[in-house]
């Protein structure tokens, strides 16, 4: 596991969704009038593949290169708190792409700026990807890429790169190449045939250890520099009309991955479902950066529900002992995380934990497993609970989805009739492996 921080390399565009109805035709053309009732601004591209693995509880350095006029202003604002910006100069005015849209459809996306990034690499650049855990290259065409195509060569961490058709070339030795059907026909020598030997062919002639061909709904085609291909579907059947931001989630879900340990093909295996659940849930334009994810977090568990049910968001609960918290329960945490709004842990009290797990058990006590847990930015809330499951305190949050480990998919979970009582959604997230608590325990003693 590679414990430095996802560093995204990339270009930073702003998003502008802007949202009425449309119940009228134009008296002087044949187009509809929109009568707008809402404005949102988010960052797009690079800035969005930062954001949302920031908010699945990661630390993150974005590269990028921002304009200082308003719409670059705003852009620092939105990023401010979230990631950490090492920020270059943009010759030219911020790229800005607003979307009108009427009951959700998108009627027009109308394209302002034209910002570019000078070939130019700072010390602080150099220092940022030397101390990487894992590197997202989100490459939109507008010169950020290409500044640092000599400096990745140098580094020893998985290199993940979301390619662009006006953009750089991947370097040589990326663990993960992500292009997206329409832009590995572009990779790919006519004819083309199948996004399956696009993936094959594009590992050799990029010399990638995978690639990975995006294919929305169906999920990807997936080929290893081994020879080894599949398809990955996804774990769902996605219905959300907009796919806006869904290759940035699963480009950053995949480097996350990479970096707590996954194998390739389990990262992009997470990739794709993590970007099935984001189109799921709305997509790019249901992200609202909410007060109290800029640091005026509510204290108690049920402030968090009741705030989240109120705002029409989604709260994702997890349970367990959480004993010695190690690599595998932080990336469990943060893909609960991106589930939804936020994510409220329910932990076993001292002696539920010892009734579950034996004597000797927890190792450590409630309160400082408490404040490990509220320590994490993925958590919004803690909850102690004293009962042998955590039945009853699902029934007092009345969480939209449950998470589970791993280890317990194809298994009745004890908490099953609360969760159907309350009509929670169950989602088993994938264990990172060799990590567990009694593996670390077993390893103590042998010393």
């Amino acid at each position: 596991m590679k414990t430095g921080p996802l560093v995204v390399i990339g270009d930073t565009l702003l998003d502008v969704d802007i949202d009425g109805a449309a119940e009228r035709i134009a008296p002087d053309a044949p187009v509809p009038v929109v009568d707008v009732e809402e404005e949102h601004v988010r960052p797009g591209g690079a800035g969005l593949a930062a954001l949302l693995a920031a908010r699945d509880g990661a630390d993150v350095v974005l590269i990028t290169a921002l304009a200082d006029d308003p719409q670059g202003r705003t852009l620092r604002s939105l990023l401010n708190g979230h990631v950490e910006v090492v920020r270059l100069p943009l010759h030219g005015t911020t790229v800005c792409k607003t979307r009108v849209r009427a009951r959700g459809q998108t009627l027009v996306r109308i394209d302002t700026g034209d910002g570019r990034a000078p070939a130019r690499v700072t010390d602080t650049v150099r220092a940022a990807v030397r101390g990487a855990g894992t590197v997202l290259v989100s490459d939109y065409g507008r010169g950020v890429a290409d500044s640092v195509l000599d400096l990745l060569g140098e580094v020893s961490v998985p290199v993940v790169w979301d390619p662009h058709p006006r953009g750089a070339v991947p370097v040589r030795g990326c663990v993960l190449i992500t292009p997206s059907e329409a832009e590995a026909r572009r990779l790919c020598p006519p004819p083309y045939t199948s996004p399956d030997l696009a993936a094959r062919h594009l590992t050799k002639v990029l010399h990638a250890q995978a690639v990975a061909v995006t294919l929305g709904p169906h999920g990807a085609a997936f080929a290893h520099a081994s020879g080894h291909h599949s398809r990955i579907p996804p774990p769902m059947l996605t219905s959300g009309p907009d796919v806006c931001g869904a290759g940035d989630r699963f480009a950053g879900a995949a480097a996350l991955a990479l970096r707590d340990g996954l194998p390739v093909e389990d990262a992009v295996a997470v990739g794709v479902g993590e970007a099935s659940r984001f189109v799921e849930s709305g997509g790019a334009a249901a992200i609202r950066l909410q007060s109290h994810e800029m640091g005026d977090r509510p204290r108690t568990p049920m402030e968090v529900a009741e705030l989240v049910r109120a705002g029409g968001g989604r709260l994702i609960a997890t349970g367990g002992c959480f004993d010695l918290l190690h690599a595998g329960h932080v990336s469990l945490l943060r893909r609960a995380r991106a589930l939804g709004d936020a994510l409220i842990v329910c932990v076993n009290s001292d002696a539920s934990a010892k009734r579950l797990k034996g004597p000797g058990r927890p190792v450590v006590g409630q309160r400082d497993r408490v404040e490990v847990l509220r320590a994490l930015a993925c958590v919004d809330a803690v909850m102690v609970f004293e009962e042998d499951t955590p039945g009853p305190a699902i029934e007092r949050l009345r969480p939209h989805v449950w998470v589970k480990g791993g280890d317990y998919s194809g298994r009745e979970l004890p908490e099953a009739a609360s969760l159907r009582r309350v009509g929670a959604e169950t989602v088993v997230l994938a264990s990172v492996p060799g990590r567990s608590t009694t593996g670390l325990i077993a390893a103590v003693q042998e010393t």
